[in-house]
């Protein structure tokens, strides 16, 4: 697009947005009553934690939403190899502006810790997982095992681990872990198994389960807010910025250097010297290892923030946004969320007290017939043997119940799969072998699937 036109995107994205029609007030997922629940170790049966999962309250002033939430996602979170924590209560409150605006000065950088928060009421982090290079003794410093590095704890060094490669055989199927009990997620909160290049195991065991399904036909959702109070989105997104040009995969500027020594960073600055590129320190191991480079003519590459001014279903006036980047084989792209810098006006969003006479916000109840009617539920697989699976595509905002009937419309089981949650299964072992229903409700609407049992 021109640059007259993202100018007037970047006037105009919070034009229109009444108090109910703001997505920083309406798309968190709320709820008071479902609750948490964890894997341990070999034991793929999840265990309930009785903590309240997504967003407990929602309230707004004339320039903020603030979001009270227990950082507790709806899908099973654990186990974490190596690691025995478990996600714990936050008992958090966050605050965010109603109109976030650019920051016109020096970027800020985003930091170790929070850097926003997904719908869901669970942090999001950027790259890092504070380990580093320390230049003087030749080895790695920070993090658990390692000693202090130079500056101590938070002191940005030459070379930055990349918590997002370095880090995955701790990571659950969902892609997250704790930090000293805040589970949190660096990357695009979708299943492992549901990438298309599967590159970890811990799905086999525990369910493929996360906040939403990647789905390359549609739009991706808003996923989440980053502490400067512009939207997340996930992978997927109109390939121009105006809103045409169909649905792409949008993609990170980021790319791997060509290098073999870690002499200098990549803007040219010479910096004390890191490992070799090697075997145990591969490329792609250090943040620095990365270069942005620009795409002016390619409208579905983003810029050195990982955003872009757009259209989007939310905000169709347009707004900047991130994307929750991955590559072609839907693995997680680095910077994968924020960065390595903030586009707009950053604060440490998170608050003891709210200070100010607020409004709360109490969505509707349920979601619309034409909202539940764009669900896709997958069955798989079918014909099914010993296990049935029901897999959401997308997003899901609404709890629906799950039941299995036989075709004398006998209720043999019953689930449920919750606002955030993306699948839920049924033993199918002693079931006759035979056709049944699968009956999706939400309490207003509902829609049946066929599916086959067959052991032979």
């Amino acid at each position: 697009m021109k640059k007259t036109a993202l100018t007037i995107l970047a006037a105009g994205f919070s034009l229109g947005l009444s108090a109910q029609t703001n997505p920083a007030i309406t798309e968190w997922l709320q709820n008071s009553s479902a609750v948490g629940s964890y894997y341990t170790q070999g034991n793929s049966t999840p265990i309930t934690n009785n903590i309240p999962v997504n967003v407990q309250t929602v309230e707004y002033s004339t320039n903020y939403v603030y979001i009270s939430t227990n950082g507790i996602p709806a899908y099973p979170t654990g186990p974490f190899a190596g690691n025995p924590s478990l996600a714990t209560d936050q008992n958090a409150i966050f605050q965010f502006p109603l109109t976030p605006a650019q920051n016109t000065g020096t970027p800020t950088a985003t930091t170790g810790g929070n850097i926003g928060v997904f719908i869901n009421g669970v942090a999001m982090f950027d790259y890092r997982d504070g380990v580093a290079w320390n230049t003087t003794t030749g080895a790695l410093c920070g993090g658990p095992g390692n000693p202090t590095c130079p500056g101590g704890m938070g002191a940005t060094q030459a070379w930055n681990r990349d918590a997002v490669p370095a880090e995955k055989p701790g990571f659950d199927c969902s892609k997250g872990h704790p930090a000293m009990g805040n589970y949190h997620h660096h990357q695009n909160p979708s299943a492992f198994k549901l990438d298309r290049t599967v590159i970890s195991t811990v799905c086999n065991l525990y369910d493929a389960d996360g906040l939403y399904t990647m789905d390359s036909m549609a739009h991706s959702p808003l996923i989440g807010f980053a502490y400067d109070g512009f939207p997340v989105y996930g992978a997927f997104g109109y390939k121009n910025a105006d809103g045409t040009g169909g649905i792409t995969r949008i993609k990170s500027g980021y790319q791997l250097r060509n290098i073999t020594v870690r002499t200098h960073h990549a803007d040219g600055t010479d910096v004390a010297d890191g490992p070799v590129v090697g075997t145990t320190y591969y490329l792609g191991y250090f943040r620095e290892d990365y270069e942005y480079v620009a795409h002016p003519s390619d409208a579905d590459y983003l810029d050195e923030h990982n955003g872009r001014f757009c259209i989007t279903p939310e905000y169709p006036a347009g707004t900047y946004c991130y994307f929750a980047t991955v590559d072609a084989n839907w693995n997680s792209a680095y910077p994968y969320l924020i960065g390595p810098t903030f586009y707009g006006v950053y604060a440490n969003r998170k608050i003891t007290t709210i200070s100010e006479t607020t409004t709360p916000y109490v969505p509707a109840t349920g979601i619309s017939t034409e909202e539940f009617n764009g669900i896709n539920f997958n069955i798989f697989p079918n014909p099914a043997s010993d296990l049935i699976a029901v897999q959401v595509n997308g997003l899901l905002k609404d709890n629906v119940k799950v039941s299995l009937y036989d075709m004398l419309g006998r209720n043999v089981k019953t689930t449920f799969i919750n606002a955030g949650q993306t699948i839920a299964y049924f033993d199918t072992q002693t079931l006759y072998d035979g056709t049944y229903l699968v009956v999706i409700e939400n309490g207003t609407n509902s829609t049946t699937k066929k599916v086959v049992i067959k052991r032979d």
